[in-house]
């Protein structure tokens, strides 16, 4: 399929779930898209200047920039959103994003238990350094094909522009639907997972991981504490990868929901939900 097929496939895909946003697309480039949502430059960082003391935190911090926030804004706005290496605004979203390698011993005490003897807490999101160190060395993202991560709204992909993940943004209803036409196309009842990380991590981290393993499997993410700001009430994300994507459109025809069954009464969940937020269509 071309992009602009899938487009209007896509459109058919959101009328059967009562979905009103797009999803987004992922892709690299080394071209930043103009009037994009993204983190300033920052200092230079990495492992080696790290262990010879050569990054300022309190500077890093200065410039910090969500990845999740700048996709929120992005969806607001109908407009992309990146990261660079060197415009990163995250010592997490940098390594999760394929920006950097490896990650910087900073993040497996911020997110865990923190520095012994320090005010900093930590997140307590695991319970170790060595935990996190365990996650990262799991997760790990491939080297970046190119110098920019770009999120942004499948109808904004233009010329020979290809995703190579698609992100949905919805709450349980939706998620139903896009849960049970995942196993419909794959056949697969483990098709679906939710490994811990932040949002950024299963919106690309994850994906490309099971990418990278020749699996297909959608990644349910959005279960991040510090990145529920950035979303909607009860939403969560979805990613697929633009292969699976494809194959569950050119599933839609014979899958449930053009069949008299359950999906309609959920589909009025999802229209009561709507008009529950101001978000009818």
């Amino acid at each position: 399929m071309t992009v602009q097929s899938v487009l209007e496939e896509t459109k058919v895909l959101l009328e059967h779930l009562g979905l009103s946003e797009e999803p987004f697309g992922v892709y690299y480039s080394d071209t930043k898209p103009d009037n994009a949502f993204g983190p300033k430059p920052g200092p230079p960082i990495s492992r080696e200047l790290e262990e010879q003391g050569q990054v300022d935190m309190q500077e890093v911090f200065k410039e910090f920039s969500c990845v999740m926030g700048n996709v929120w804004l992005a969806r607001k706005k109908h407009r992309a959103a990146f990261i660079s290496p060197e415009e990163y605004g995250c010592l997490g979203g940098v390594f999760y994003c394929s920006m950097i390698k490896p990650n910087l011993r900073f993040i497996e005490h911020y997110v865990t238990t923190g520095f012994p003897g320090t005010p900093m807490h930590g997140e307590r999101y695991l319970p170790s350094p060595e935990a996190m160190q365990k996650f990262l060395a799991q997760v790990e993202p491939r080297d970046a094909p190119a110098k920019y991560c770009i999120f942004k709204p499948l109808s904004l992909f233009t010329g020979d522009e290809e995703p190579e993940f698609v992100i949905f943004f919805a709450r349980p209803e939706v998620l139903c639907g896009l849960f049970t036409l995942t196993t419909f196309t794959t056949g697969d009842v483990d098709c679906v997972a939710s490994p811990f990380g932040a949002g950024c991590t299963n919106m690309i981290a994850w994906p490309l991981y099971y990418k990278e393993k020749g699996l297909e499997k959608a990644v349910l993410g959005g279960l991040d504490p510090s990145a529920r700001k950035f979303m909607k009430t009860d939403e969560m994300t979805f990613t697929v990868s633009w292969s699976l994507y494809q194959k569950m459109l050119a599933a839609l025809p014979e899958s449930m929901f053009n069949v008299d069954g359950a999906w309609k009464e959920v589909r009025k969940k999802v229209a009561r939900s709507a008009r529950a937020w101001g978000e009818e269509r």
